[in-house]
């Protein structure tokens, strides 16, 4: 690719962000056609989540309808708030009813909770959205620029020394006036009723601004000259395109949204909206009073002004929350005592949980508290620390390798398969060598799956139900039992809160980091085994690190470390389930074969037929689903039949174990015809095992001189180095384990077997 299609590139971009300047009478027609453009700031944050869409995500256990917008769609992801879905819907309900004005006007939107919880992900993520949201056709926001250099007037319209600019100095309202603002009050209010009435839309626009004072100077500069000339139509001469025009602007920190940052100094006034610059004053004619043009407009609210807000690290600003009370219903501030200026911005505050301590020291008073009415104004929603085992593995992955696609995925079994995957990070060591090493398949899932159980309540589990399988459910929505699969519906976990404390994702990453830079005492004659991270070396550091951290209490740590044990026992789980289904690949039943099995027993349950490769339709053969429940299911024999006639033990299985699972599916997905060919064999739980799910009986069925004992170092000739060979090369394969990977996890899993094995 050439210089110049990068160049061309940037035209383009550009040529399709900004629009010509335009008339206040093209304007007006514009917003009639675009209501949005002139929605009032809560209005068009609603608007730009809203515009991103929604999919459905399932956290808690529970499916839920998120907004993409927080997915950080405009910018690939790369400041995507993962999870916390209930919370940043609540925010929206929050936004949705401050915007259509019903009781929630005066309220101050708090996003509170510990630290690495996605809060600055989030103010990251609405600058973005709202960036890119404004560049689209349905996203334009526009101000007004003025020009008053075509009067005789002394002196002009200037942020500079030059009291005569030329026709071309124009100089935008320094806070984003709404353009419908230049409007007459009454004027103003039936242009924004007509434009009400003429969309249908539940949130009507509202306006209530009058124009900055930079920009009433102005206006009130050209009105006196023409009045004074004896214009007629003095509205007109004033907003003619030669001394007024609209523009559209992209929405950017500065310029529409406002960021307060825990660094930022000054006094109150200053850091709110703004400060006077003596220097200017003295400059600039200001005819009796402080002219606005020697104002700094750098305040907060000054660069939010017609859109958000945003106090970051509030308890380090917690002495101007008070000075924010009035702000939201009365939506003026004071530029000093003479001046004031209409604000129409959406405040969203970000803290820690010391804004809340801070808050909170004077609640013994109750009444005489002078914080409660702060306290009353802010509208808190608590981020959390992640309860999915997913959305933490997929954190844990950005933190080490900066990815920021979002994991998405048609079933579970493909989301799964995102958490196991092993991770290659390139790493410099001492002597400036840069070398590969890989976090093993599993070691992330193994991070993230003990930081999640650290976070969950332990207290109410129901019998039989471990820290991990309450993580399995949340994350799956369903937990299998068996041939059952219980569902999150059918689980008491109690109304405990969870996710407010635990092990946060950068105490993992620190971690994991750590042990990228360290030698494990490893060695193998052919193969880089001490480039290789294994789950265990993750798990055991992870519990090992908790008596230096600071960020933990003494029970913290305690508790956490007795957390370890399940999670160790899962991960091996795993790892072992790999070894056994690379072993048994060859003797895994194809998927047609049981998607045909399904196909005949429903037609057999339903008495209906079955359309064969011909084309002809045929009732369902009770050979094939014999065969395939004695064979291949190894749940019936020949005493269970009559010929190929089932007893009433097989009519039963397939009754409740398949039909039943089948209706389930159909009933979960009412709203579409329902197929047979529609269900995935894993949604059959029975079935489901049949896919793979072998033991180590059928390992030693099939291998009956394989010698777990002799794993690492095989005889030569033997069966066991033969399906040892077989096995590593179908761990890479199935998995993505590397040679070395394989070896170590399959020397790791055939040296606990070797102890059962006889």
């Amino acid at each position: 690719m050439t210089d110049g299609d990068y160049i061309g590139r940037a035209d383009d971009a550009l040529r399709d962000t900004y629009e010509p300047p335009m008339s206040l009478t093209e304007y007006v027609e514009t917003v009639f056609e675009n209501p949005t453009s002139a929605a009032h700031a809560s209005k068009y944050l609603l608007k730009a989540i809203e515009a991103a869409g929604t999919r459905t995500v399932i956290e808690e256990g529970e499916e839920k309808q998120r907004y993409r917008f927080f997915d950080d769609p405009y910018n690939d992801g790369e400041h995507a708030v993962l999870g916390n879905t209930a919370v940043l819907n609540a925010f929206v309900d929050d936004l949705r009813s401050i915007a259509a004005r019903r009781g929630k006007e005066e309220k101050i939107l708090w996003l509170d909770g510990p630290t690495a919880t996605g809060k600055s992900e989030l103010k990251r993520c609405l600058i973005n959205g709202l960036r890119e949201f404004s560049k689209t056709d349905n996203g334009r926001r526009y101000t007004v620029e003025w020009n008053v250099s075509a009067t005789d007037a002394t002196p002009g319209l200037t942020y500079g020394d030059d009291s005569s600019p030329d026709e071309d100095e124009w100089y935008p309202s320094p806070v984003q006036a709404h353009p419908l603002s230049v409007f007459p009050e009454r004027v103003r209010e039936q242009l924004i009723a007509d434009l009400n009435d003429s969309r249908t839309d539940h949130i009507p626009i509202a306006l209530d601004a009058e124009l900055d004072p930079f920009s009433r100077e102005a206006y009130d500069h050209l009105e006196e000259r023409y009045r004074r000339e004896g214009v007629e139509d003095l509205f007109s001469a004033v907003t003619d395109e030669k001394h007024l025009r609209v523009k559209n602007f992209v929405v950017d920190v500065g310029q529409g949204i406002g960021v307060l940052h825990s660094e930022d100094a000054g006094s109150p006034k200053e850091r709110l909206v703004g400060s006077w610059m003596a220097g200017m004053l003295q400059r600039l004619d200001s005819r009796g009073r402080k002219n606005p043009q020697a104002f700094s407009y750098d305040g907060v609210l000054s660069q939010g002004n017609g859109l958000l807000t945003i106090v970051e690290d509030a308890a380090q600003h917690a002495d101007l929350l008070q000075k924010l009370l009035n702000v939201p219903d009365e939506r003026r501030v004071k530029l000093d005592k003479a001046v004031g200026m209409d604000i129409d911005t959406q405040m969203v505050v970000i803290s820690n949980p010391d804004l809340e301590a801070q808050l909170n020291k004077h609640a013994e008073m109750e009444g005489t508290d002078p914080l409660k009415a702060l306290k009353r104004r802010l509208d808190k929603h608590e981020f959390q620390y992640l309860t999915n085992l997913s959305l933490e593995a997929e954190l844990l992955r950005r933190e080490l390798t900066n990815e920021t696609e979002r994991w998405t995925a048609e079933s579970y079994d493909e989301l799964e398969s995102r958490i196991r995957e092993p991770v290659t990070l390139s790493v410099r060591d001492a002597e400036g060598t840069v070398k590969d090493r890989e976090l093993a398949p599993h070691a992330v899932e193994a991070a993230a799956l003990y930081a999640v159980a650290s976070r969950l309540d332990a207290e109410s589990l129901p019998p039989g139900i471990d820290l991990v399988d309450k993580a399995l459910v949340y994350d799956k929505g369903y937990l299998q039992d068996g041939d059952e699969r219980r569902y999150r519906e059918e689980f008491d976990f109690g109304d405990a809160t969870e996710g407010k404390t635990g092990i946060p994702v950068t105490y993992t990453r620190d971690i994991v980091a750590d042990l990228l830079h360290e030698t494990p005492d490893r060695h193998h004659p052919d193969l880089d085994v001490e480039t290789i991270v294994m789950p265990r070396d993750v798990l055991n550091t992870m519990a090992e690190g908790l008596d230096d951290a600071p960020v933990f209490s003494s029970a913290e740590r305690t508790e956490y470390e007795n957390r370890l044990v399940p999670v160790k026992n899962h991960i091996f789980g795993r790892q072992e389930s790999d070894v056994i289904d690379a072993i048994m690949r060859e003797k895994q039943v194809d998927e047609s074969t049981v998607e045909e099995y399904i196909e005949h027993v429903y037609a057999w349950v339903e008495d209906e037929t079955i359309e064969n490769d011909r084309g002809e339709s045929v009732p369902p053969d009770p050979l094939k689903m014999k065969v395939f429940e004695t064979e291949h299911l190894g749940r019936f024999d020949e005493d269970d039949y009559d010929g190929t006639e089932p007893e009433a033990a097989v009519e039963t299985f397939r009754a409740e174990k398949i039909i039943t699972a089948l209706n389930r599916h159909a009933w979960r997905n009412r709203d579409a015809e329902f197929r047979v060919s529609d269900v995935d064999p894993r949604d059959i739980p029975v079935i489901e095992t049949v896919l793979g799910r072998h033991d180590w009986d059928d390992v030693r069925r099939t291998y009956g001189d394989l010698d777990p004992a002799q794993w690492d170092d095989p005889p030569s000739g033997t069966e066991t180095e033969r399906v040892k060979e077989r096995a590593l090369t179908n761990m890479q394969e199935l998995f993505g384990y590397s040679p070395a990977a394989a070896e170590l996890t399959s020397r790791h899993v055939m040296g606990q077997v070797s102890y059962r094995w006889d």
